[in-house]
């Protein structure tokens, strides 16, 4: 198939809206009411006459597009550009670059929107941008590294823009988003301070584009998810109702990476498992469904009660425990044993393929790399990062310049300068039975999550999960969302989908295709009445 040829260009400025509906709702947005302003002097005075960082105009870049799968073409319309974020006293404070994918001539009515992101936290979409469900993809050698250029781009054909209008966002401060006037990174390093951010651009967008009553979703990638699960609460409880929301590599809870638990060593073994498998590791007639299968009740049952008895585990039970444990991961008794029982993904990665002199990717271990020696207990680098930045930054940067026409004179971060380092995790959560509703020291999203099904009973989720992720195992995803104390009756309202890939499922044509065929079902439950 081939991805025909701009049609139309056009740069145009988006005017600041002043409807009174949008003003009701964003006056109720935390973040939007004006606040009185403070006197001072010398120094402060000095600090309140500084504009900051130039404010940029809202401008786009208009192209038109054609996009040909199945028998059926969507005319669509790309729009490349930037919107404005303010402060609490209505001062612009950040620039947000996205890029847009509209169906022409399409019914807002009954015209989905899905707002696209990747997590980090402070990474860039350009992954998700240029490999999952947008209009074009990548063409990469995964899991082999792609070597340099030139790069190729095709159109997509499992994109989802046959089922909704897609909206792909740099989170503040990264790619060619910005903190502009006297905005800051501390204005939006921050969990709760990143959902304010996404809550105050979604209601810019469908503001400026008149879409508040479209059908409206959430897709998240890693920490994207994360973010999903409160930035739908926040967006809940503002009014703004959405129909799904979809988790892919999720982590949604933080505390479970706390030292001195359980948590890390059984919510990996599963992955361990399955990644043993499909590098012919272990022992077994099973397919890898069931062998996955297997590794789930050992993980939740004999393995956890041996984990939890801690020091006092008899010998013959720890020597009985480090041989199922190495049965099921590929790994040597002897090792097993030598780590307590306890396998960290990273040693894992290290460990598995010594004997070849190979380690493993951390995003997706079917990624082999090679380090200078074989005696080390880590890994040097992430083969599955390395093997495809190269090919998504370069086809990017040809892409948005040549077939969208947008030029920008500011480098494009990938991660937003000093984000992750500085991130303040503190989340105060919408709804927490449990808990209270005090402030969380790291945020465990599915309180928010559950709170938005409570009370929209119609919100659907759906969790991809890729078998071979030891970023996000999916075993810790599965009870993270099983832990959310819905009612009976609105379990059924989260779905899961598992892919022979790793954390950016799409690396994996053929997971691609199948993640294509399972969102088209589940848009289509998710907008039933």
């Amino acid at each position: 198939m081939v991805f025909k040829a701009l049609k139309v260009f056009v740069v145009s400025r988006i005017p600041r809206v002043c409807a009174v509906t949008f003003l009701a709702v964003a006056m109720a947005i935390p973040g939007w009411a004006q606040a009185p302003g403070q006197h001072g002097s010398g120094e402060a005075d000095a600090k309140k006459d500084d504009p900051g960082t130039p404010i940029p105009p809202e401008t786009s870049s208009v192209t038109k597009h054609d996009w040909t799968a199945g028998g059926q073409t969507i005319h669509y319309t790309a729009t490349a550009g930037n919107l404005l974020l303010h402060d609490d006293q209505d001062k612009a404070n950040g620039s947000i670059f996205y890029v847009a994918y509209t169906e022409d001539g399409a019914e807002p009515k009954t015209r989905p929107v899905t707002f696209f992101y990747n997590g980090g936290p402070g990474s860039a979409t350009i992954w998700l941008h240029m490999g999952s469900l947008g209009p074009v993809r990548v063409i990469s050698q995964s899991p082999e590294a792609t070597g340099p250029a030139p790069f190729e781009w095709v159109q997509n054909q499992y994109s989802l823009i046959d089922k909704s209008d897609l909206v792909f966002i740099d989170a503040p401060l990264t790619g060619f988003s910005r903190a502009v006037g006297k905005g800051t990174a501390k204005d939006f390093a921050g969990t709760d301070q990143d959902i304010k951010a996404f809550e105050q651009f979604i209601v810019r967008y469908i503001t400026v584009n008149q879409r508040w009553n479209s059908p409206k979703f959430l897709f998240g990638e890693s920490y994207g998810t994360t973010r999903s699960g409160g930035l739908v609460a926040a967006l809940q409880n503002d009014g703004i109702e959405f129909n799904g929301v979809t988790l892919l590599s999720s982590i949604l809870n933080y505390n479970r990476e706390a030292p001195g638990l359980d948590n890390e060593a059984t919510g990996y073994l599963p992955s361990f498992a399955a990644i043993a498998y499909f590098h012919h590791k272990v022992k077994t007639d099973l397919s890898m469904a069931e062998w996955v299968q297997q590794a789930r009740l050992f993980a939740r049952g004999p393995y956890a009660e041996a984990l939890q008895q801690g020091d006092k585990l008899p010998a013959a039970e720890f020597d009985a425990m480090a041989a199922k444990v190495a049965a099921m991961t590929g790994l040597s008794v002897e090792y097993v044993k030598e780590a307590k029982l306890k396998i960290s993904a990273t040693r894992f990665r290290k460990e598995l393929l010594r004997d070849d002199a190979r380690t493993l990717g951390r995003y997706d271990a079917r990624f082999e790399g090679w380090d200078p020696d074989s005696a080390g207990e880590t890994p040097g680098y992430d083969p599955s990062d390395t093997g495809i930045s190269g090919v998504y930054v370069g086809a990017f940067h040809d892409y948005i310049q040549k077939e969208l026409k947008y030029l920008s004179q500011e480098p494009y971060y990938l991660s937003g300068p000093g984000l992750n380092q500085n991130w303040d995790f503190k989340h105060r959560p919408s709804g927490a039975p449990r808990t209270g509703r005090g402030e969380q020291t790291m945020p465990d999203v599915g309180v928010d999550l559950a709170d938005a099904i409570r009370k929209n009973p119609k919100l659907r989720v759906f969790s991809a999960n890729g078998y071979f992720d030891l970023a996000t195992p999916f075993f810790s995803t599965e009870y993270d969302l099983s832990h959310m104390d819905l009612p009976e009756k609105l379990v059924g309202n989260v779905e899961f989908g598992y892919y022979p890939a790793g954390h950016m499922v799409y690396l994996n044509v053929d997971a691609l295709k199948e993640l294509k065929a399972d969102m088209v079902k589940f848009y289509a439950v998710a907008q039933q009445r």
